[in-house]
């Protein structure tokens, strides 16, 4: 056929054909030559470019065009192939040490499989309208109960399952993960897509609008300092005995924001603030500095925009976020507390009658219900317990077990390395392994929860639960336990070995000194994005659940997440910033006393309810009482609603009605062996020869 390059469009989609067919013969080796033909023109025919932008323009075209020419649809054939293949399950069970070679038909298909996905799922400006169309397309393909009557992302769901099982321990985690990610992220849509579904379910209902977009805020935000450690003032002490002009030993760190901005809490001057004494304690398990220093972090040149550059906030003066009412529980405990003060009785859950309280009482009233009228209106377990299983195994803070799963089967080689040098890049692989898989879950089960939340809200619950009790909380607190500045900036990547940059450029001589100094970055994005997905589901976790607010500080994670503060990007920080909020009623007075910076942080970045006592302990919900009782409640209001939504032997009263044609033509019916035969005569004494009543439609029930 010549160079792919130089072939017209008809000429490419018949050699594709020829590839297709190949697909289908049963040895396995050409089967594995074919596929990996077709993986290298997904990959953009590198060996016929000159220039990276040529390999991504060439990778994006033939992505289209195998898509187009059914090359997905025979990719999950084989694909199910091999998950069922029980002769490989069991080889790779009984096997000592599973490596590459066990993998090889899984990772060349899970490779293509992935670029079709996430090259077609990203948008680009000069797309053509049957690329645009396909997009459509190949979307609801993957989201439709398609595949042996399942969704795409649920085939790769029991891979996960399947390989926390033991069952099939050769399975290449990173590329499921990396895969289900990206489809979920296609199916459903990302953290725009679910702002826009918010808008619209919002306008469906004739609610008011939302006070502001979150994400914008949060982009619009800038980082504040750390605050100083136990070291640092002690340095500052001896200095100003030594009659010498106080500074800071170190410099501050940059932002890593894009928008470096002058803080209002950048100080140089950090005696308002001493360390806490129990820093150096901590409730989780694993080996903590409690001096990690702050280091000096370049923001990098900005890379070209793929997109238009986002829409800047300009904020008023004040707070960036609106305040918001926890609907009529807020203006009920507000009423009791005036009541009281006033009157020296209480109306139980009456938030009408406003007789014998003062006027300026009768408009805190009215501004409460006025927010709380805008707010107002509007499975699972065995997956939870697996993702977290791969993320216990990828932190880097988690220790080596002989009974935990090995995440390493697609990374390790056959023969382990014999230099220095083989043995320092299978230490980077294996380290940036371990942060792909951590960034793919934390962005999954995100995504998820989100989703969850929005479709409706039992669902979210259940899966939270389900998190909870299978010790999330802690874990995500066990993986900030460590120097987290040392994995911000962690270097676990050779830029020489990115594709398509290994393709295209010489390939020069990699070193030891090379490998140890790493890419020009000082910080990994990677890493930092995995972090804030952490910190969110932390949040979600444990918002207005006061049993998991207790975890938090039975754990003692308030040292744990000052140390993360250190990472002067705001989002971060603002995830930070909430966690401690939600506990600082239960810390303590002399904590709060000791730690005014970073309350004053809270009070300006983090958005407050009105009527909300965080600052001062006093409100009712920091009273003691029966935690476990709560989550019980929460259990058993999930179990009525699944057994009311998704039990078999439903109750006739509550079954929904399916009113989807599709859902009910495809409906299985059981029918006798020789109703085919007798089919033309049931049809014409059932339906033809009955009369219809067409008038008993227009009559009232």
């Amino acid at each position: 056929f010549g160079r792919w390059i130089e072939l017209t469009v008809e000429e490419q989609r018949a050699y594709v054909m020829k590839l297709l067919d190949a697909l289908e013969v049963t040895d396995r080796d050409k089967r594995l030559k074919v596929a990996r033909a077709i993986l290298y023109l997904a990959q953009g025919v590198f060996d016929e470019c000159d220039t990276e932008v040529d390999v991504l323009h060439w990778s994006r075209h033939n992505v289209f065009l195998l898509y187009d020419m059914g090359i997905f649809t025979a990719l999950l054939e084989l694909l199910s192939m091999e998950i069922d293949n029980n002769q490989a399950c069991s080889s790779a069970v009984r096997k000592p040490a599973i490596s590459l070679a066990d993998s090889t038909e899984l990772r060349v298909l899970l490779s293509i499989m992935y670029l079709m996905v996430e090259t077609i799922r990203v948008q680009t400006e000069d797309d053509r309208p049957e690329w645009r169309a396909a997009r459509e397309a190949f979307k609801n393909e993957l989201g439709s109960p398609l595949y042996n009557g399942e969704p795409f992302a649920l085939l790769l769901f029991t891979m996960v399952t399947k390989f926390c099982s033991m069952n099939a321990p050769h399975f290449p985690m990173k590329k499921v993960l990396l895969l289900l990610w990206k489809t979920i992220l296609f199916t459903l849509g990302g953290f725009e897509e679910l702002q826009e579904m918010k808008v619209r379910g919002r306008e469906r209902l004739n609610l008011p609008p939302l006070p502001e977009d979150s994400i914008k805020v949060v982009r619009a935000m800038r980082a504040a300092s750390p605050p100083a450690s136990a070291m640092e003032l002690i340095e500052q002490q001896q200095q100003q005995k030594r009659g010498r002009r106080s500074r800071r030993p170190l410099v501050k760190q940059d932002s890593l924001d894009t928008y470096n901005e002058r803080d209002p809490f950048k100080n140089d001057d950090a005696r308002d603030e001493e360390e806490d004494p129990e820093d150096t304690d901590s409730g989780i398990e694993g080996e903590v500095d409690p001096l990690d220093r702050d280091v000096i972090i370049q923001p990098p040149p900005p890379p070209p925009p793929l997109r238009p550059p986002t829409e800047r906030v300009n904020f008023p003066k004040g707070l960036p976020w609106a305040p918001k009412v926890r609907l009529t529980k807020d203006i009920e405990h507000f009423l009791e507390t005036s009541r009281n003060k006033f009157i020296g009785f209480t109306l139980g859950n009456d938030i009408d009658t406003l007789v014998g309280l003062p006027r300026p009482i009768h408009e805190s009233v009215k501004t409460l219900k006025q927010v709380s009228e805008d707010i107002s209106s509007s499975l699972y377990f065995s997956l939870s317990i697996a993702l977290l299983k791969l993320l216990l195994a990828a932190a880097p803070t988690s220790k080596a077990k002989t009974d935990s799963i090995n995440i390493l089967a697609d990374v390790l080689p056959e023969e382990m390395p014999i230099t220095v040098l083989q043995s320092m890049k299978l230490g980077i692989d294996v380290n940036r392994h371990k942060e792909i898989i951590v960034k793919a879950i934390s962005a999954l089960l995100l995504l998820l929860l989100k989703h969850f939340k929005l479709n409706h809200i039992y669902q979210f619950e259940i899966v939270s639960q389900h998190l909870v009790f299978a010790n999330c909380i802690p874990l995500i607190l066990k993986f900030f336990n460590q120097n987290i500045m040392s994995y911000i900036s962690a270097k676990n990547s050779i830029c020489v070995l990115d594709f398509p940059h290994c393709v295209v450029h010489e390939m020069p001589e990699l070193t030891a000194e090379s490998l140890e100094a790493g890419d020009s970055n000082q910080f990994c994005w990677r890493n930092l994005f995995s972090c804030i997905n952490l910190l969110r589901i932390l949040n979600k976790l444990t918002k207005w659940k006061h049993s998991r607010t207790m975890m938090l500080v039975v754990f003692k994670s308030a040292p744990i997440l000052k140390r993360a503060l250190k990472v002067k990007q705001a989002m971060m920080q603002l995830y930070v910033l909430k966690l401690l909020k939600i506990q600082t009623k239960y810390l303590g007075r002399q904590w709060r006393k000791s730690n005014m910076k970073t309350m004053s942080a809270i009070y300006q970045k983090v958005r407050h309810r009105l009527n909300d006592d965080w600052a001062y302990g006093n409100d009712i919900d920091a009273r003691p009482w029966d935690f476990q009782a709560e989550e019980c409640a929460l259990r058993e209001s999930i179990e009525k609603f699944n057994s009311r939504r998704y039990d078999k032997n439903k109750n006739g009263d509550f079954t929904p009605v399916d009113n989807c044609l599709q859902s009910v033509l495809g409906q299985r019916v059981e029918l006798p062996e020789d109703f085919h035969y007798s089919y033309e005569m049931w049809l014409e004494r059932e339906v033809f020869s009955q009369p219809i009543q067409w008038e008993g439609l227009l009559q009232n029930p």
